[in-house]
C-alpha cells in the first residue's frame, strides 16, 4: 500500500506489488517485482510548478520505467518555462511584458500556450467569468497579504481590478496570437497549467513508451490512466473538510480529479478566512469554509472547473458541470456548528 496526501487529496494506492519497498538514498522511489516478466510498480517524484509532481507507472523494466518517468517531468519542466508566471523569461512573463506600458501588435505563441489559453477563454465564457486567467494583478496583491496578513490596499486593488477581464484578452486562433487590449494585464494560469501538464505527462508516457498503466499527481490534480494490473480502477480518497467526515473514495480510470479550497492555503485578517482561490469579479479571496471536488475526463479540464464551481453560487456550478460531457462533482460547505453540508451533481458517484 502507498498513500500521499496532496492539497487535501489522500492517494490511497493498494496496489503494492509483491517484493516490498526499494529506497535509494536519492533519486526515484522504486516498488519492484520478484516475479519476472511482470509488471512491477514504480514511483517517482520531481519538482516543477512550485510543487511536486508524482508519477506512479507499471512497467516490466526498471531502467524503461525511469527513462519514461525522467522524459515525462522534461515534458512537465517545458510547460513550468512556458507557463510560470514566476519565471522571468517564460513565454507567458515575455507575452505579458510585450504589453506592459501599451497595446502593440498581436503576439504569436506557442502551441501549448495558446491551448492552455484557449481552454480558458472557452471556460471563462461557459462561467461567465467565475474562471479567469486575467487575475493575475489581483494575484499579486493577494501573494502579499498573505506574507503581511494584510487586506490588499483599495486604490491598489481597485487599480488590479481595473486590468481584470477575460473579454480584454484577444486570440487569433488561425494566427495563434495573443493581444492584451489593457496595459499592464498579467495572465496567471496556476488555476489550469497544472491539470494540462499532468495530461501531458500521461500521454508521454502512452504514446513514446507504450506506458498505459499510470498515473500523475500534481499538488490536487490527479490524472489517472490505465488501472493497475488485476484492478479495475486507481482509489483516490478526498481528504474531508470536516474532523466529522470520513475521506470519500473515488475510483479513476482513464479519467481525472482535481480538489480545491482553504484546507492548506489562505490567510486569516482581522478574524477572516480568506481563501487563495480569488473571485475574478471582486478581486477578492474566497471567505467561507468549503471543498470542491470535480472528476473529469481530462486534468485541464478538472483543474480550471474545480476553480469556478468554488466561485460560482453551488446551484450555478452544478449547472454548469452538469452541461459538461463527463464531468461531474462535490461541493462541502461548512454550515453552522462546521457541519458539512455536501452538494453533489447527477454524475457524481455514490458512496
Amino acid at each position: 500500500m502507498s498513500e500521499f496526501v496532496v492539497a487535501g487529496v489522500l492517494i490511497h494506492l493498494m496496489f503494492a506489488a509483491p517484493g516490498g519497498e526499494i529506497n535509494p538514498p536519492s533519486g526515484p522511489r522504486l516498488v519492484a517485482n520478484v516475479l519476472k516478466g511482470e509488471p512491477s510498480r514504480f514511483e517517482f517524484e520531481s519538482k516543477h510548478m512550485g510543487t511536486t509532481f508524482r508519477i506512479v507507472l507499471y512497467a516490466t523494466d526498471k531502467a524503461v520505467a525511469k527513462k519514461a518517468a525522467d522524459a515525462a517531468f522534461t515534458r512537465v519542466a517545458q510547460l513550468d518555462a512556458t507557463m510560470s508566471d514566476y519565471k522571468k523569461d517564460s513565454e507567458l512573463t515575455l507575452l505579458c511584458k510585450a504589453f506592459a506600458t501599451d497595446v502593440g501588435d498581436p503576439v504569436a505563441v506557442g502551441d501549448d500556450l495558446f491551448f492552455v489559453l484557449q481552454k480558458a477563454d472557452e471556460l471563462s465564457k461557459k462561467s461567465d467569468g467565475a474562471f479567469d486567467v486575467t487575475v493575475g494583478p489581483v494575484v499579486q496583491l493577494w501573494r502579499l497579504a498573505r506574507r503581511t496578513q494584510q487586506f490588499p490596499d483599495a486604490k491598489e486593488l481597485a487599480a488590479a481590478r481595473a486590468k481584470v477581464g477575460y473579454q480584454k484578452v484577444k486570440l487569433d486562433t488561425t494566427k495563434k496570437t495573443v493581444r492584451l487590449t489593457i496595459p499592464g494585464m498579467q495572465l496567471d494560469l496556476g488555476g489550469i497549467a497544472k491539470g494540462y501538464a499532468a495530461d501531458e505527462a500521461l500521454k508521454l508516457l502512452r504514446e513514446k513508451f507504450g506506458i498505459t498503466q499510470a498515473l500523475v499527481a500534481a499538488y490536487g490534480d490527479i490524472t489517472c490512466g490505465d488501472p493497475p494490473p488485476g484492478e479495475q480502477a486507481w482509489k483516490v480518497d478526498i481528504a474531508p473538510i470536516a474532523k466529522s467526515q470520513k475521506p470519500r473514495t473515488l475510483k479513476l480510470a482513464n479519467a481525472a480529479v482535481s480538489t480545491s479550497g482553504d484546507l492548506e492555503q489562505f490567510v486569516e485578517i482581522a478574524g477572516v478566512r480568506y481563501s487563495h482561490v480569488l473571485d475574478p469579479k471582486t478581486g477578492v479571496g474566497l471567505t467561507g469554509r468549503r471543498s470542491v471536488t470535480v472528476i473529469a475526463p481530462n486534468g485541464i479540464t478538472a483543474d480550471s472547473m474545480t476553480k469556478a464551481v468554488s466561485v460560482l453560487p453551488p446551484e450555478q456550478g452544478l449547472k454548469l458541470v452538469d452541461a459538461t460531457p463527463g464531468a461531474a462533482t462535490s461541493i462541502v460547505v461548512l454550515g453552522q456548528n462546521n457541519k458539512p453540508v455536501v452538494t453533489a451533481s447527477k454524475r457524481f458517484p455514490d458512496e
